[in-house]
Parts: structure tokens; C-alpha cells; sequence
């Protein structure tokens, strides 16, 4: 399994033979005026061919229409039910719905794509909550596996997607991709409502029993209350003292991580 961090919440997976995209974000800003700090990781006309791509929800930093639009529409666009039918109404016909607990096969491989709902009020306006749905993803082949995240809050049933798909089977998560983020003092009861800073994403990386995780989320966009690399900051600082902080993986943009069953190792991209 290979796993490329292009930027933010997008993400590169090669896993049992198959190349997914998570929330494709090219964009040099958000809205115009959170600017991007970091040139994305891969070119998006440097991509290898795709078999997929998953979309989580519909906030900016993860649905980007001027992405979308760069990119193949002859493979499966998964969303949430009602975003992928919003997306279908605007013209992406490849646009799949998954519901939570919905579950499909990747073409013809034997690479199943689990869904859950995350804890994220996805709307991508104040005004749209028909649209608020957020997915988390399970990726899974015979071998392997990897869980990624989107946008979500510390649940006590964040790790069920694992839990049922997995460990009903006697088996272990591979790869854990979490969010980090951070957020001023007097927002953070309200921001952790519905995202992880970097200690919930280390408490959930214990939950879920994963060999290893990877953060992602940072050092892409500036925010209105934090800095571009304010959240991996903390995570790194919490991490000298971690118990398991030889098993957390910081990737930079551009980087790669390469899990097998003998072991881990980072990979610089060309």
C-alpha cells in the first residue's frame, strides 16, 4: 500500500492494485482568501490514472468544482446520497451515491470501499443542511487496509466502520489517515463538536489499533483562526512523549508512505 499526501484533505491510494483521490483540492485559496502556503504534492496532470475518487462532504476545503472539472469523468465519483445527487444535477453524471454503511467494489478488483457517517455538519452553505451529510471511508483488500477520516469529531462510534468490517473478521487496521486541526482556546469546545485536533486524532489512533497513522489537514491552507502548520505543530510537540509516536507518521506534501507486511518506510515522490 502507498499513500501520497498531496495536500489538505487530499490524498493519493494505491491499495490492492487500484488509485483512489480523496477530496481533490487544487485550488490556489479558499473563498478567494485563505491562500494556499504549499504547491500540491503531485501535479494534477502528474496523477497516474485513477480508478476512483471519494468525496467525504461539501464544505470548500474538501469539494472543489475547478478540480473536479480537471479531472476524469469515466470513473466513479462517491459522495454522500444527497451530494451526489447535487453533483448530479450540475453535470458530474459519474457521480455514485454511497450511503453510511454502504459498501461497493472498486471495477473489477476485489478492493471493497466501506461508508460511515462521520460526526461533521458537511453543508456547504449556512442555509443548506439538506446537504450536511459527511462519509468516513474504509478501504479494504484481502490483505490490506487503510481508514480515512474526512472531517469528524471523537465519537464513541468513530471506530465502528473498523470495528464491523474488520474486526468482526479477526482482523487489524492497517493505516489510520486522520485530521488534525487547531483552533484558538475560546473555540475549541465548539470546533472539536465536529473535528479532531491533534490529541483526539492520537485518542482515536489508539481506539482504532491501527499499525500506523498518518495526519493530514495541515500545512496546506491558512485558516482564519490558525496558521497553515499551527495543528502539526502541537501533534509533534505532543509527540515526544507519546507511546506510540514511533508508529505516527508526519508525510509532507509530495512524500509518500509505503506499508507492507514487513514494515513502513517514506518515499519521496519524483
Amino acid at each position: 500500500m502507498l499513500i501520497t499526501y498531496i495536500g489538505h484533505a487530499t490524498l493519493l491510494l494505491e491499495i490492492g492494485g487500484v488509485r483512489l483521490i480523496t477530496d481533490p483540492n487544487y485550488e490556489r485559496s479558499l473563498g478567494g482568501f485563505l491562500p494556499r502556503v504549499t504547491a500540491p504534492g503531485i501535479a494534477l496532470e502528474k496523477l497516474p490514472t485513477l480508478d476512483a475518487i471519494l468525496l467525504t462532504h461539501a464544505h470548500f476545503d474538501h469539494l472543489s468544482f475547478k478540480s473536479l472539472d480537471q479531472l476524469p469523468r469515466n470513473i466513479p465519483l462517491f459522495a454522500p446520497p444527497s451530494i451526489a445527487q447535487w453533483l448530479i444535477s450540475k453535470g458530474y453524471e459519474h457521480a455514485v451515491s454511497l450511503p453510511a454503511n454502504g459498501q461497493v467494489v472498486i471495477g473489477s478488483s476485489s478492493v471493497r470501499l466501506h461508508a460511515a457517517a462521520a460526526t461533521h455538519i458537511g453543508s456547504r452553505y449556512g442555509l443548506d443542511r439538506w446537504r450536511s451529510a459527511a462519509n468516513m471511508y474504509l478501504v479494504e483488500s484481502d490483505e490490506e487496509s487503510v481508514f480515512f477520516a474526512g472531517d469528524t469529531a471523537l465519537t464513541p462510534e468513530t471506530h465502528h466502520l473498523v470495528e464491523r468490517v474488520l474486526w468482526a473478521k479477526g482482523r487489524s487496521l492497517d493505516t489510520a489517515l486522520l485530521p488534525i486541526g487547531h483552533a484558538p482556546p475560546w473555540k475549541q469546545r465548539s470546533f472539536r463538536k465536529g473535528h479532531l485536533t491533534g490529541t483526539d486524532a492520537l485518542a482515536l489512533f489508539d481506539i482504532l489499533r491501527a499499525r500506523v497513522m498518518l495526519p493530514y489537514h495541515w500545512g496546506t491552507f491558512r485558516h482564519v483562526t490558525a496558521g497553515a502548520h499551527d495543528a502539526i505543530r502541537k501533534l509533534r510537540e505532543v509527540l515526544i512523549t507519546h507511546h506510540k509516536r514511533d508508529q505516527v507518521h508526519i508525510v509532507e506534501p509530495g512524500e509518500s508512505l509505503f506499508v507492507d507486511g514487513e514494515g513502513v518506510r517514506h518515499v519521496r515522490q519524483a
